[in-house]
């Protein structure tokens, strides 16, 4: 959590974040269990792993430049170049470790860009090449990214972000972990409210 607080400050955002996207996780990667496909994987120590990794998805951004990280305009295609080398340098930080833990987030570091179309970073990493926690983290992230104020955006609206997403359902996300987070959407609408930013009153 420490580790997760650090990657926050360099990117203006709020402790909240944390406790939001952890809330999303764990009640999506328990969505999911209940599909016979996945209920194998997803068992209960699976999940609460995943759910305390995850929140250093992001560490690697301490080694991107304040200009890029920080900036209230679109990125130029060589400062995203740059931006994107977070998830590697994320990977590096991370994964020298012996720690069960540190070594599930070195790999959600590396894989929550990948798109499930093959079109993310870094690895172009497709369909179910990319590892089921991956594939749940980068739902949960995307949606609170959205419902936030960002450098460079205003915060959606939660119907607006959950549109986004489904209509990005086979291309940037897994259909399934879409399908599932809107399974139980007042419980999404409770976590995002429970854990709301100071500056949304």
């Amino acid at each position: 959590r420490a580790l997760a607080h650090l990657a926050e400050t360099r990117d203006n955002e709020t402790g909240n974040h944390i406790q939001r996207t952890q809330s999303y996780i764990r009640l999506l990667a328990t969505l999911m269990a209940r599909h016979p496909r996945f209920a194998a994987t997803l068992d209960n120590n699976y999940i609460e792993t995943l759910a305390r990794s995850a929140p250093l998805h992001d560490i690697g951004k301490v080694g991107i430049p304040d200009y890029i990280l920080l900036k209230p305009g679109k990125l130029t295609e060589s400062e995203f170049e740059i931006m994107q080398t977070h998830s590697t340098i994320g990977y590096k930080i991370l994964s020298d470790s012996n720690s069960h833990l540190m070594k599930a987030a070195a790999e959600i570091a590396l894989c929550h860009h990948e798109k499930f179309d093959g079109s993310g970073y870094p690895n172009g990493l497709k369909g179910e090449e990319i590892p089921i926690f991956a594939r749940i983290v980068a739902v949960a992230d995307v949606f609170d990214a959205l419902t936030s104020d960002r450098p460079y955006k205003k915060a959606w609206d939660s119907k607006d972000a959950i549109e986004l997403i489904k209509k990005n359902s086979g291309s940037h996300f897994d259909p399934e972990c879409v399908e599932a987070f809107l399974k139980d959407w007042h419980e999404v609408l409770y976590i995002k409210a429970k854990y709301k930013d100071e500056e949304e009153g």
